[in-house]
């Protein structure tokens, strides 16, 4: 009973520095659109000149991009991790905004790659809706049910933090032990993001092979031109 109840409490505070975490995301961080696509363009070679020649790539490229910046927000949130660990449960408050804030980045920079924007109320609800599937969230009535931004998105970050903090309580309570807590910060730390990125690339690769799907057709569906063929004129 003792054991229920301290991770029933311990739920509880993981829950609310996740709401924290993410309301202070969605409010004062974004990735900004025009460094991140020269910094791409620099760092991978890749030969586009805005977001929407992501789609004349082989899609395997931008896998191969999205690993990358996977990887690289693991490594952050590990370090980060790391040093807040060494202060065992006390730190877990501002160690979950620093770790929400990361991987709200990396969520942020995949769907860059895989092109899509968030500059519009919608584009922000479906980054958020991304964020949630990373969750592990049920959205399907969302999608239905959307209303405008700054309602949709505090519903989610509830939504979103209640399930997050179900799925991780378990592997938070080793951070009560304090000899141990530095390098398990760090490894949980890592798997969070791990595990929210890759599914957040799969939510983000879907919907961009989608659209490419969509192009595709409509391309085909171009109607192909029957005027005559212009043939020399005779001497």
């Amino acid at each position: 009973m003792i054991e229920i109840q301290r991770k029933s409490w311990f739920r509880g505070r993981v829950e609310t520095a996740l709401v924290k975490g993410l309301t202070r995301a969605y409010s004062t961080v974004q990735v900004d659109h025009d460094r991140f696509l020269l910094q791409v363009r620099a760092a991978y070679r890749l030969p586009i000149s805005s977001y929407q020649g992501v789609y004349s790539l082989d899609v395997n490229e931008l896998d191969a991009v999205a690993d990358s910046i996977v990887r690289s927000g693991m490594k952050i949130a590990a370090v980060e991790g790391a040093g807040f660990g060494l202060g065992g449960l006390l730190t877990i408050v501002p160690d979950l905004g620093i770790l929400s804030t990361i991987t709200m980045r990396t969520i942020q920079k995949l769907s860059l790659v895989y092109g899509f924007q968030f500059n519009t109320d919608d584009e922000i609800a479906e980054l958020w809706i991304a964020a949630a599937s990373a969750a592990g969230v049920d959205i399907s009535r969302e999608l239905l049910e959307k209303e405008v931004v700054n309602k949709f998105v505090p519903r989610m970050i509830q939504r979103i933090a209640a399930r997050a903090s179900a799925e991780v309580v378990e592997k938070w309570a080793g951070r009560l032990i304090p000899l141990a807590s530095s390098a398990i910060g760090a490894a949980l730390n890592y798997w969070f993001v791990r595990a929210w990125g890759e599914r957040a690339k799969a939510h983000f690769r879907q919907r961009h092979l989608e659209i490419r799907d969509q192009m595709s057709r409509d391309r085909e569906a171009l109607p192909v031109s029957t005027a005559p063929a212009c043939r020399p004129d005779k001497d």
